[in-house]
């Protein structure tokens, strides 16, 4: 009701405000005039700001009333309850005037946001894939917000012979990426599967060049495995090298880098791909760059600790890594992160 027909709720707050007033009239040293004040807050989260206005001059017309015969031993009472409630108005104005361009009334914007997140959340699930192969992924927002710039993306083919991921780094972090993290997660969710590995990172610069949107650049790594013969094929915009565990040799290398340009800078950008074999017991690894940077250190500082942090899952095993690197990140909670981690057993 609240969200179709506004005047009938402005309506109906009304009738409680005068509600309200009855009673203070009849029992006034139980019902103070800050009882006003649920009404003012409701009528701000639900009304838009023009019937929202209308129920505040009600209100004030009738505080107004009470002012010129209230008695003067409850003056202090109601100057007091006057102050409260111009303050708590002002305030409510804001929350409603601030609203008002979403175009929705009441909760409905927060559940939208919640919507989003849990979207954006979904769509970073990777799937299960056939023995003997095992895939994590891991995404850990800044300080705890609800919203990440960075996330992942999988898709498997309807045949079952090829795994696809691609991990992203959005421009920003926290709530101010989650937004754009969305829309560009959907646009590689539809990209996955729909066009051969080597045309997949230009498609997607292409799409956020037509965007338009103010540092709305992107990283990213995109991985296409074959899962019958191991065989893979590596490609990245802007975005930290892939690390590879050598089952053989008993130890990770940094791939060397098959990088094109950022997401959303260059018209027609190239993105060359490198190619590689997962062999039994060998793993890939990738990672955003708040896994390895840090405003105080140099790079390499957070590689070899990454590194190191891979070291001990030779031993302790792969399940659970994604997360463990993630959480070791040298940057800590003051940047998005995310891992992909892909093996062989």
């Amino acid at each position: 009701m609240v969200r179709l027909f506004p005047g009938v709720a402005a309506l109906v707050f009304i009738l409680v405000a005068v509600l309200v007033e009855v009673l203070m009239v009849d029992w006034p040293a139980v019902i103070p005039w800050s009882s006003f004040l649920p009404v003012v807050v409701l009528s701000g989260l639900f009304l838009t700001p023009r019937w929202f206005a209308v129920v505040l001059l009600f209100i004030a017309a009738m505080l107004a009333y009470d002012g010129w015969a209230v008695p003067k031993d409850r003056g202090d009472y109601y100057l007091g309850a006057l102050v409260i409630f111009v303050i708590m108005a002002a305030m409510m104005t804001w929350l409603s005037v601030s609203r008002a361009p979403l175009g929705v009334q009441g909760t409905l914007a927060e559940s939208m946001l919640i919507d989003l997140r849990d979207r954006i959340r979904a769509q970073s699930v990777l799937p299960a894939l056939p023995e003997p192969w095992h895939a994590e992924v891991d995404v850990q927002p800044a300080y705890f917000e609800p919203f990440a710039g960075d996330f992942a993306v999988a898709n498997t083919s309807a045949d079952g012979d090829r795994f696809e991921v691609a991990l992203v780094d959005v421009s920003g972090k926290g709530l101010d990426a989650g937004t754009r993290a969305l829309l560009l997660s959907g646009a590689f969710g539809s990209l996955l599967g729909a066009l051969e590995p080597p045309d997949l990172l230009g498609a997607a610069n292409s799409y956020l060049l037509r965007q338009d949107w103010n540092d709305g650049f992107a990283t990213a790594i995109h991985v296409a495995l074959e899962l019958e013969t191991g065989r893979f094929t590596v490609g990245g915009a802007g975005h930290p090298p892939a690390v590879k565990f050598w089952a053989g040799a008993g130890r990770w290398q940094v791939m060397d880098a098959a990088n094109g340009p950022l997401l959303g800078v260059l018209p027609g950008a190239e993105f060359p791909r490198r190619s590689g074999q997962l062999e039994r017991g060998d793993a890939l690894l990738l990672y955003t760059d708040g896994v390895i940077e840090t405003r105080f250190r140099d790079l390499t500082v957070g590689i070899d600790r990454m590194l190191g942090e891979a070291e001990r899952l030779v031993a302790e095993g792969f399940t659970g890594g994604a997360s463990r690197i993630c959480g070791a990140a040298l940057a800590g909670r003051s940047d998005d992160r995310a891992v992909v981690l892909i093996w062989r057993s």
